[in-house]
Formats: structure tokens, C-alpha cells, sequence
């Protein structure tokens, strides 16, 4: 009987040590795992060898808007930043008053996370919030004047800046999720094709949708692919009428070519 007893209590004090140890191990693997991840300072995005999805805006500025235009704009920003997944990166492009489109960005940085996207047993959240106001936010709002400033420009080259975005290694076809927010009237004006001089229509001029997709992707690539694209419609009191019609038909079918996702909201 004491024998038995014996290797009974040996038994049990093995698997006690087991359970103990077994506890500790996933106590400290939780622990390390919801630790943050080094990140890079200048871009706040982690260091990994794996692009972070990614959110862009264009903003198109080739024609003037009124200032409760941009207001809503800024909106649209704001609203697009507070919404980032953690680890999201953010970059605000702009087709500016000479149509010209600089892929650099003039904001670029990832979601280092809010107070509320973080486990309080593990992080302070008020912390964290004040990093991502001071990192993240302030940042943001010191770019949003310039940004939303109306200007006026000789062209614009809408379509070639949106592949030109496809090109760079941020917004690459490596980049798992891609989202691109476009703040444009949508008419373009370019070499590849002109949405002015049809009065109230569109002009007889204009290449077939097919064509203009088959130059783009011979120029640019094919970039695009896979991008899902929201139209934020800028309208124009004398092109409305087109621009939520016929024109906005003729970018579906070009969208559709180059494998863009798109979805249209006015501003």
C-alpha cells in the first residue's frame, strides 16, 4: 500500500509540474506575441519582409473646388486614417496644378495603432492613443491644408497617374491589400484621352474604352490588377450630367480592362 501511494504521489506530481510548466510556457508566448513589433521610425510601418496592406488617396487638384469641398475632403482623409487596420500604411498623393503626379506621396506612414485597437492587459491604451496623435495624427493635419488647397491646371492626367501608383514598390502587386481612395471629377485630360468638347455630351473623339486600357497597360504594366478603387465624385455644375452618366460608364468599362474593383460615391 505505501508503495503505491508513493508512485501515486510521484505520478501526480509529475503531471502537476507538467500543467505548471506547460501554463508558464503559454503565459510567456502570449506575452511575447502581443508585444509590439520593431518598426521603422521614419514610416511606422513594421519590419518585415512582407509589404503592409496599403490605402491611398489621390487628390486630384487640376481644377478649383469651393471650400466646402474641401472640407469634406479633409473629412474623407481623417475618416480614412482613424479606419487603418494596425500596421496599415496611409499615403495621400496629389495630382497637382500642373498635372503632374509625384508617386513619393506627401504623407506615408503606417497605423502604429490607437488606444482602442490594443489589449489593455498588455499596453496602456491612453499611451498608445497619445503616440498614434502625436506619430500618426499630427503628421496628418499638418499636410491637409496644402493638400486641400484648389488650384488650376492645364491637364489632367488621371488615368496615368493611377497607373503611374501601380508602379512603385509600395503599391505594388506584392502589396496584399490594396485600396485606392481617388478625390477627382473624373474628367480627364490628357494625350490619352480628353473628357472636354462635347458640350454636354461626351466628344465623338474619344478612343474606344478597350483601346485606352490596352495603351495604359502597354505604357504602365499591369499594375492595376486586383486594386479595389472608390470614386469620391467631385461634381462640375456643367458636366454633371456626364459625369454620373456616360463618363462614368466609359471609366467602368477602362476600370474593368485594367482588373480595378470600382465603387463611385459623391463627395
Amino acid at each position: 500500500m505505501g508503495r503505491r501511494r508513493q508512485k501515486r504521489q510521484q505520478r501526480q506530481a509529475v503531471l502537476n509540474f507538467t500543467v505548471a510548466f506547460a501554463a508558464v510556457a503559454i503565459i510567456g508566448f502570449t506575452v511575447y506575441s502581443l508585444q509590439p513589433k520593431p518598426y521603422d521610425e521614419r514610416t511606422l510601418c513594421t519590419i518585415s519582409d512582407t509589404l503592409p496592406p496599403h490605402t491611398a488617396i489621390i487628390i486630384d487638384k487640376t481644377d478649383s473646388y469651393t471650400g466646402d469641398q474641401a472640407a469634406l475632403i479633409a473629412d474623407v482623409i481623417r475618416s480614412t486614417g482613424r479606419d487603418l487596420d494596425v500596421g496599415e500604411r496611409l499615403t495621400l498623393f496629389e495630382l497637382d496644378a500642373n498635372g503632374v503626379f509625384d508617386p513619393r506621396g506627401e504623407f506615408s506612414l503606417c497605423n502604429p495603432g490607437r488606444g482602442g485597437q490594443v489589449n489593455p492587459l498588455f499596453r496602456n491604451p491612453q499611451m498608445i492613443e497619445e503616440r498614434y496623435a502625436s506619430l500618426f495624427e499630427a503628421p496628418l493635419d499638418q499636410v491637409l491644408n496644402d493638400l486641400v488647397e484648389p488650384k488650376v491646371a492645364p491637364s489632367s492626367p488621371i488615368v496615368e497617374a493611377i497607373a503611374r501608383l501601380g508602379q512603385t514598390e509600395a503599391f505594388s502587386g506584392d502589396v496584399p491589400r490594396r485600396r485606392l481612395i481617388l478625390i477627382s471629377d473624373m474628367l480627364q485630360n490628357s494625350p490619352i484621352f480628353t473628357a472636354y468638347g462635347g458640350g454636354g455630351d461626351l466628344p465623338g473623339s474619344m478612343p474606344l474604352a478597350n483601346d485606352v486600357s490596352e495603351l495604359v497597360e502597354t505604357r504602365f504594366g499591369r499594375s492595376l490588377r486586383g486594386v479595389d478603387l472608390e470614386v469620391r465624385l467631385i461634381p462640375r455644375d456643367r458636366y454633371v450630367d456626364i459625369q454620373r452618366g456616360g463618363l462614368k460608364d466609359y471609366w467602368d468599362d477602362v476600370l474593368a480592362d485594367l482588373g480595378v474593383r470600382a465603387a463611385w460615391r459623391d463627395l
